[in-house]
């Protein structure tokens, strides 16, 4: 049973209301070996992969009022029809449950698993005709990218600026952008800062995430920051050598089979100045979404750090934000990868310069 709607795309390529459902979950995909694969709470007539549609028992606040326990007894009962039986011992793979819907599932004698894991892994390991999509998908943002640097000047605001992306992704068929990933001049440290009407002046920094849900659901995550409308000063120039330090140092320890503890361990490391306000991770997965694996920097491996071993194929974002913790104003950048057992292959190509 899968609700998660980049999930829900991954199994089948139905691709609607996915922002809506992200949010309020009123589909589920009912899926399993041998049996019909039933979409609840969504009609299509042209995608070959899903054989019957019906009506959802969403158990949501939206879909259901207050108590929620009477969609959740029509929605254990979509699963019965499913599986034409009753869920006693049934072995039932679940995404993002409430709890009271979870209580009826066990009470009706369901054996429940947690399926995002497998999913997740499964993400991970592209078939063919993927990379190929998602070629095309960093196409365009790098197309938004070229489009947002033409346009930068002084006067235009991170939002104007920002929508240019935005633009292109849409005019190409893509979904979404993940988050507002732009900010420039002083609110570019710390990082995070998401894209506002704040005016960009001569001399500002301006770093962004592009964070783009592309055409076929791929995702292009690439960061470049550039500095606007002037000759970068010897500040803006380290910390954007930093940067780049960075990501080339951790691109090299990349090859199938070394290990996630061992790629934390031996990441870069930045001056004691700059680890206050380092990335999220080191190396994330890339696919229809940020995916698995995410590999932390060693600071964070004792709470966030889960150990595993790069495939062939693998496709990852190389991170890196540089900003001093009393500092001003912070670089960002991000380059994607394949980690193939012939080497690591390049997928972003726009230049990493600090000028544009």
């Amino acid at each position: 049973m899968v609700t998660n709607p980049v999930n829900i795309r991954y199994a089948t390529g139905y691709r609607g209301y996915a922002t809506f459902q992200s949010h309020i979950p009123s589909q589920y995909l009912l899926l399993g070996p041998g049996r019909p694969v039933v979409l609840h709470g969504a009609y299509t007539d042209d995608l070959v992969t899903i054989e019957r549609c019906a009506v959802s028992h969403t158990p949501t606040p939206f879909d259901a009022g207050q108590d929620l326990t009477v969609a959740g007894r029509r929605f254990v009962r979509d699963l019965e029809i499913a599986l034409d039986r009753t869920l006693v011992g049934a072995r039932v793979g679940v995404e993002r449950l409430p709890p009271s819907t979870t209580a009826l599932l066990l009470a009706a004698g369901a054996v429940l698993i947690d399926v995002e894991p497998t999913i997740e892994l499964a993400r991970s390991r592209k078939v063919e005709g993927e990379l190929e999509l998602m070629r095309f998908s960093i196409e365009v943002a790098q197309l938004g990218m070229r489009r947002m640097a033409d346009a930068l000047r002084p006067g235009l605001t991170e939002n104007a600026l920002f929508s240019r992306l935005h633009a292109t992704n849409i005019e190409h068929d893509g979904d979404w952008i993940d988050g507002r990933m732009l900010c420039s001049g002083p609110r570019t440290n710390p990082w995070y800062q998401e894209a506002s009407a704040r005016v960009i002046e001569a001399g500002d920094l301006i770093a962004f995430d592009t964070d783009m849900i592309g055409p076929s659901g791929y995702c292009a995550d690439i960061s470049r920051t550039w500095a606007c409308a002037a000759e970068p000063t010897a500040a803006q120039l380290d910390l954007h050598r930093r940067a780049l330090a960075e990501i080339e140092h951790n691109r090299e320890l990349l090859e199938v089979g070394a290990s996630f503890r061992e790629l934390s361990e031996h990441s870069f490391r930045q001056e004691e100045r700059f680890l206050a306000n380092r990335y999220a991770c080191v190396f994330h997965g890339v696919g229809m979404s940020d995916e698995y694996p995410k590999i932390p920097y060693p600071d964070d491996w004792a709470w966030t750090g889960y150990d595993g071993e790069l495939e062939d194929g693998t496709v990852l974002s190389v991170e890196s934000y540089v900003g001093a913790d009393d500092g001003t104003e912070g670089v960002k950048l991000e380059q994607m990868v394949q980690v193939t057992n012939a080497g690591v292959i390049p997928l972003s190509d726009f230049p990493l310069d600090l000028t544009v």
